[in-house]
């Protein structure tokens, strides 16, 4: 489970971070970017999976919990450090995704971390 300080749960910031349009795809996730960010404090992050993708919440919470533990993991390796300069990061899931094991979503999650251009 993410710590509390990393978790992005203000609807303002949600909307903030879909008003700058900057996302990336790859494997059926969705990475959204925020703005940099100016003053130092940790980059918060959102993991979405609509019911519109899957109607058990079952299958969506899997693919969730998924994507919540590939992105900690690579938090706590420092492996991206490109991503932590963004203020918000929102993941999405969507129906493609739903049958990955965990290390096909860790190395989707890794990539688009990666793949975050300045």
């Amino acid at each position: 489970m993410l710590k509390r300080k990393y978790r992005l749960t203000n609807n303002s910031a949600f909307k903030a971070t879909y008003r700058l349009k900057n996302s990336y795809y790859k494997s059926g996730i969705i990475l959204w970017v925020g703005k940099e960010k100016t003053e130092e404090y940790p980059t918060r992050a959102a993991f979405v999976v609509s019911k519109k993708t899957h109607k058990r919440a079952v299958r969506r919470n899997r693919l969730k919990r998924l994507m919540r533990e590939a992105y900690r993991l690579i938090l706590k390796n420092n492996s991206v450090p490109k991503s932590q300069k963004y203020m918000s990061l929102i993941f999405i899931g969507q129906e493609k995704a739903l049958d990955k094991d965990f290390k096909e979503i860790q190395s989707v999650v890794y990539e688009l971390l990666n793949g975050i251009k300045e």
